[in-house]
């Protein structure tokens, strides 16, 4: 069995957001694969971060983003 984590603070919060973000993108790059009705993670990306271009060009740039806004690990 996997382990259990538990993620607690604002910032721990908002970096696993933007990793799942990032993961959503990526399948979409793959697959063709959006959400449907809902906003494809490209669109919430771009709206949220402010990132122009294409979904590859994007998610090079929100990678990029995720690493400079990465929390301290806990106990550093």
């Amino acid at each position: 069995m996997s382990e259990a984590h538990v993620v607690s603070g604002r910032d721990a919060i908002a970096h696993i957001r933007r990793v799942t973000l990032r993961a959503a993108l990526n399948l979409e790059i793959v697959t063709g694969m959006n959400r449907g009705r809902r906003q494809s993670a490209y669109a919430i990306i771009k709206s949220e971060y402010g990132l122009k271009g294409n979904r590859k060009r994007v998610l090079e740039q929100f990678e990029a983003l995720i690493e400079e806004l990465r929390p301290p690990e806990p106990g550093s």
